[in-house]
């Protein structure tokens, strides 16, 4: 059993699982324990399925859970969270009773997405979510796509009205929204997104579910490390990790590639376990050759992310 998460122990750099898959779209499952050895040796402060990363929406119910007891196998001395994001609420509360049963740290979910809902039924939703996972704690993933769009006053209303919301999942803003975030939620652990993290934990972001992990885990905490003992240094590695994102990665999805497909691209450019890039129809896949040519600029603009090589 996981010790759950709290508001003041959530924190750090969580790297994600994402789906090894055959020519057929079957999930290969030596290659993603073999993948999840790797994401335990590495020393992340957790691990984390079922995220945009991992396709959660495009698996079965019995795909979730080989994945489920999978985690809990090979990372059972590692903080590890569940998630049960789902578009249907249904679907989604079924998903909480299923990652319930593993006692992970934290459950992470979505809000609703066919129908957009009111502020008040974000309550709803997430008071009944609670419920059915209790006693494991929540964590709310409000992503830039999703059709409800939380402020810094819905969150600190939402961490008023749930106590099992342990911490929320956002893209991140700028200073005056991060102040805000300061003002209305102070107590709830603010994770965003990985390439900007230096400058988010110099404003108060207690970590992040990183894409970065995705490129390298092992130099995702190089680069947290380095954030605690030489922020400038990490700001220019920052700085570096967008230009090599607005170069490489931002043509991607500005041509019509899905994020999934983005974080397995920068999986393959990293080269640490194997993954490919295959994503699950109808989506696109970016070619391997590609993040294959890509890997030396990689790692000549970024040689902090890759400590090893």
């Amino acid at each position: 059993m996981q010790s759950f998460l709290t508001r003041k122990s959530l924190g750090g750099t969580w790297g994600t699982i994402l789906l090894p898959l055959r020519s057929d779209d079957s999930i290969d499952f030596a290659r993603l324990a073999d993948e999840l050895d790797r994401l335990a040796a590495v020393g992340l402060d957790g691990v984390y399925a079922h995220g945009t990363a991992g396709e959660f929406h495009a698996l079965s119910d019995q795909e979730y859970q080989q994945v489920n007891e999978l985690l809990a196998e090979r990372c059972a001395g590692l903080p590890y969270q569940i998630g049960a994001s789902h578009m249907s609420a249904t679907t989604c509360l079924r998903r909480v009773e299923l990652a319930r049963e593993f006692q992970p740290g934290a459950i992470q979910v979505i809000l609703p997405d066919w129908a957009p809902p009111s502020r008040a039924e974000v309550v709803t939703f997430l008071e009944r979510v609670a419920e059915v996972a209790d006693p494991v704690p929540l964590v709310l993933y409000n992503p830039p796509h999703a059709k409800t769009r939380l402020t810094p006053a819905d969150f600190g209303m939402l961490a008023a009205r749930v106590p099992a919301l342990v911490g929320v999942k956002v893209a991140g803003g700028d200073a005056g929204w991060y102040r805000e975030m300061r003002n209305e939620a102070a107590d709830l652990p603010l994770f965003v997104a990985g390439h900007t993290l230096a400058t988010g934990m110099e404003l108060g972001a207690a970590g992040s579910y990183s894409n970065i992990a995705a490129l390298s885990p092992t130099g995702a905490m190089a680069w947290q490390h380095l954030m605690r003992t030489d922020p400038p240094a990490a700001r220019d590695v920052e700085r570096r990790i967008g230009r090599f994102f607005a170069e490489h990665v931002r043509p991607l999805a500005s041509g019509g590639y899905a994020n999934p497909a983005l974080d397995k691209f920068l999986a393959h450019v990293g080269g640490w376990a194997d993954i490919g890039t295959r994503v699950r129809w109808p989506y696109r896949s970016v070619a391997e050759q590609h993040a294959e040519r890509l890997r030396p600029i990689a790692r000549a603009a970024l040689p902090e992310l890759f400590p090893a090589l």
